[in-house]
């Protein structure tokens, strides 16, 4: 079991290390690692002119420099996630009034699709910082976050909403102040999950990608350096060898991160699974072990790690215990949650009232049911959808959760499965039902799962990978097998991470039905009923008032069935973990 308080370790002085021959093994990775890093950043700051067209070149020489721009920008993006669900989750969790407010703002967020958020910020982002490639480089960077921040969020949140017990009477039991709590307690619990929801946001920036990275603003095009432009030109120019070059990028793209970054990450973060003794889960890296047997690695570390502990206040003096709140704080406490309420309740009415007003006077009400209509069908696709997915890998994530040799083996599998585009697939989609005749409604319904399904996996093998070792050890000293272990054990200590990836994969799939419901390949196009479709068309056709009344409408949709369904299961979740 992970330690709420470590011993110190002395740091070692860096002039009084000697290099040794993995100090040596580690300079080439780490000076081509800055050196790439170094170049990209330079590159996003080029002059840039509103309607000057960008050249993307189709020719494989090209794709490793647009590899090394896109995953910066997916890092950069990340990285504001991480932040982000920090500050979102802390918030959400602690306070009541917060929660009241930042839970239903993120189901609404989810669901507002990509092409949403883009064409309010890329204007603004574009006078920023004018004459310059960063604005358009931030618009992107912002897109990709869009698609990363929320099922971080969601798993953080639920994280510390589920820490045992025990673990929050060590904290009091210790006096740490909110600071502490969040470095030595929340933060280390939450780890495990959120490493695993890291990579499943990055495989969702490229989910996406081709949205961020080919903008369209004041009727023109921009596209930036990278994969998903690449992929948006070979689209346009039905060219299929393009099209299996940006697969091959895209795979050693995920291999080298996935060996460079999150491997590391998952074999350092075993230390904060929570159990009484270490089993047979380990994760490995030859990156960590090289860094670990690296005298100046060693060094460095121990330094960071002694100025972390001392700005972030880890091993400051402890509070004084907390008085007992009186009775009249106590009534006052209850009359500003009742005016928070009354003031969110208002919130809403006026929201609503202002929604009726456009409706009435601008769309119209035959336009909107129709649009309702619509969010109806595609509501039954993800349900549908959704169900299918849980069935199938609920049961496969399990059993790679709790065997870290296979974990480790399908990790970078999952990871391209997940990153995988959809638009890759609209060639073979595009010619398997128009050849055989298919009914669009029908056969171009999976599209929609296929990059969000493995929300679920993801979250679950992150839950599995977690489940104490005592407890099956006692589990197969009792000899409980078949269904009543699945019953008793395995499915009740997932169940949290599952409604979490749930959560995230149902929003995902509303995302997706955007690119899932309009297929295009060259000139032909296959159209499915449903609100995806319809968003996507509007926007095309540069109908601001139907893109936004379908946008509205689909952010209704995800709320009602978060509210009603998600939310519900949600709260059987966090009562269960503990």
């Amino acid at each position: 079991m992970f330690t709420i308080f470590s011993s110190r370790r002395t740091g070692t002085s860096l002039f009084a290390t000697t290099p040794n021959r993995w100090d040596w093994a580690l300079l080439p990775i780490v000076l081509c690692v800055f050196a790439a890093l170094a170049f990209g950043a330079a590159q996003m700051t080029r002059p840039f002119v509103l309607g000057q067209p960008t050249p993307i070149s189709l020719n494989p020489v090209q794709l490793p420099y647009y590899l090394l721009r896109t995953i910066l920008r997916m890092f950069m993006a990340l990285t504001c996630s991480l932040l982000f669900s920090f500050v979102f989750a802390t918030l959400a969790a602690k306070y009541r009034a917060a929660e009241k407010m930042l839970i239903p703002l993120l189901d609404v967020l989810q669901s507002v699709p990509i092409l949403g958020f883009q064409a309010i910020a890329i204007a603004p982002f574009i006078a920023l910082f004018p004459g310059n490639l960063l604005g358009v480089e931030c618009a992107a960077i912002f897109a990709i976050f869009t698609s990363q921040a929320w099922n971080m969020a969601f798993s953080m949140y639920q994280s510390i909403k589920t820490i045992p017990p025990e673990l929050n009477e060590a904290a009091r039991v210790f006096r740490l102040s909110g600071w502490q709590r969040f470095w030595r307690l929340e933060l280390p619990f939450a780890t495990p999950g959120l490493l695993w929801n890291m990579m499943m946001s990055m495989s969702g920036g490229w989910f996406f990608l081709v949205a961020a990275e080919a903008v369209s603003v004041a009727n023109q095009d921009i596209k930036l350096p990278g994969i998903g432009a690449y992929i948006a030109v070979a689209i346009a120019h039905e060219d299929g060898r393009a099209i299996l070059w940006a697969i091959v990028a895209m795979l050693a793209g995920i291999l080298l991160y996935d060996q460079l970054f999150f491997r590391p990450l998952l074999a350092w973060a075993d230390k904060f699974r929570f159990e009484e003794s270490q089993g047979d889960t380990a994760q490995n890296s030859w990156l960590l072990d090289w860094g670990r047997r690296s005298a100046l690695v060693r060094a460095i570390t121990d330094r960071f790690w002694a100025r972390m502990r001392r700005a972030l206040g880890w091993f400051s003096a402890p509070r004084r215990q907390d008085a007992p709140v009186a009775a009249p704080q106590a009534a006052a406490s209850l009359v500003w949650s009742r005016m928070w309420d009354f003031a969110l309740l208002l919130i809403a009415v006026a929201t609503g009232l202002a929604f009726f007003l456009y409706v009435h006077g601008v769309v119209g009400w035959g336009e909107t049911f129709h649009v309702i209509g619509l969010g109806f069908i595609t509501l039954a696709r993800v349900l549908v959808l959704i169900a299918l997915a849980s069935v199938l890998w609920v049961p496969i994530s399990v059993w790679i959760g709790l065997r870290p040799a296979y974990s480790q083996k399908v990790q970078a599998l999952a990871q391209f499965l997940a990153a995988f585009p959809v638009n890759l697939m609209f060639p073979l989609v595009v010619y398997v039902l128009v050849t055989y005749r298919l009914n669009p409604n029908i056969w171009l319904s999976p599209l929609m799962v296929f990059g969000t399904q493995w929300y679920i996996l993801f979250n679950v093998v992150a839950g599995a990978s977690t489940l104490p070792n005592e407890l099956r050890l006692a589990a197969d000293n009792l000899g409980v097998r078949g269904w009543l272990k699945w019953k008793r054990i395995y499915l009740p200590a997932v169940f949290p991470s599952f409604v979490t990836g749930a959560i995230t994969a149902s929003g995902g799939s509303w995302n997706a039905s955007i690119v899932a419901e309009y297929v295009t390949w060259g000139k032909t196009s296959l159209v499915a009923d449903g609100l995806g479709s319809y968003i996507k068309q509007m926007t095309d056709a540069g109908d601001f008032h139907r893109t936004a009344l379908g946008i509205g409408v689909m952010c209704v949709f995800v709320m009602l069935l978060n509210r009603f369904f998600w939310r519900r299961l949600y709260l059987l979740a966090e009562d269960r973990s503990r």
